[in-house]
């Protein structure tokens, strides 16, 4: 079992692209401007009109992906799917992250492109309810229907079976909490090979580093009506979760990132409920590096890739 936590916890070596990931960062910071003191609804719709400006990718992109949907609990999910050429391995399952009350499949096109054709899977993007409009547990309860559609479905519509789950920020706490689920609801878990999770917000009380340096006040748009203290309950923060029987994981997050402390905490968590779980920490990294025009970002992209591609090679052989 490979333990949790890297010592060193990043290889030195990196260091050398830190002043490019430092440039980018402030470049970034600077376009997107500070946080609202209040999440009026005018400033939820200037956020998300933020975010969507920066999510957008041209035709040559979003062409190669097909949209679907399929019925939830509370009303239709969307799927966005991209088979690549050639022979495939598996079914990804992705969901996005925007902290609960912004963003959509489309954001992670270019980011999934690249995986399904470095790991050859097909990678399926799902959509899930927000708050405020939406608030918990709307969203978890939409992965989980997802997941049990992609389960039972994936190798009638691609050939293979449901390999991976991944996420990305608030969709990392949707994927974990998707995989607790199918454990405990649907004895549904055993196909799971793996669980990619990107910078993930895994206790909704928040953690050190999300007080030090982050935003907050952005969980009370999914959690409207849930004091902080009771912020504990396994649906909202999978960190309190039993662990139990999970699959291999692999936790990647900036050392900049206000979301440093979960991924940290959720490996151990991880690592210590019997499952395997490595951290692969990058340096003066932030929240969303990995889509960063930056080397740190490919070397990071790269690791899932082979990190992945080396969890379906333990599967096959």
């Amino acid at each position: 079992m490979a333990a949790p936590i890297p010592d060193p916890l990043y290889d030195p070596a990196l260091d050398e692209h830190v002043p490019e990931m430092e440039r980018i960062a402030a470049m970034v910071a600077e376009m997107q401007g500070e946080p609202p003191e209040e999440w009026t609804d005018k400033a939820i719709t200037a956020a998300r009109a933020n975010f969507e400006a920066y999510s957008t990718h041209p035709p040559e992109v979003t062409d190669r992906f097909t949209d679907r949907e399929i019925d939830g609990p509370h009303g239709p999910i969307r799927l966005r799917t991209h088979v690549p050429d050639g022979d495939v391995r598996g079914v990804v399952l992705d969901w996005h992250g925007g902290g609960f009350f912004l963003g959509r499949p489309e954001m992670d096109d270019v980011l999934n492109l690249r995986l399904a054709a470095a790991t050859r899977t097909v990678v399926v993007s799902a959509s899930y309810r927000l708050g405020p409009e939406a608030p918990f547990p709307a969203g978890p309860d939409d992965a989980e229907a997802t997941a049990l559609w992609v389960l039972e479905n994936a190798a009638a519509e691609w050939g293979v079976p449901l390999r991976a789950v991944m996420g990305s920020s608030a969709g990392a706490n949707i994927a974990a909490g998707a995989l607790v689920r199918l454990r405990d609801r649907h004895d549904a878990l055993g196909a799971i090979e793996a669980a990619n999770m990107i910078y993930g917000v895994f206790d909704m009380r928040g953690t050190p580093s999300q007080y030090e340096r982050g935003i907050p006040s952005f969980r009370d748009l999914y959690l409207p009506a849930v004091e902080r203290r009771d912020r504990d309950q396994v649906d909202m923060s999978p960190i309190f979760a039993d662990l139990r029987d999970m699959p291999p994981a692999l936790f990647t997050v900036g050392t900049a990132d206000y979301l440093f402390d979960d991924s940290l905490f959720m490996a151990a968590r991880w690592h210590a409920a019997g499952a395997e779980a490595q951290v692969a920490a990058y340096p003066a990294c932030p929240h969303g590096f990995n889509a960063y025009p930056a080397e740190l970002a490919r070397i990071a992209n790269e690791t899932m890739d082979q990190w992945l591609c080396g969890v379906l090679d333990r599967v096959e052989s």
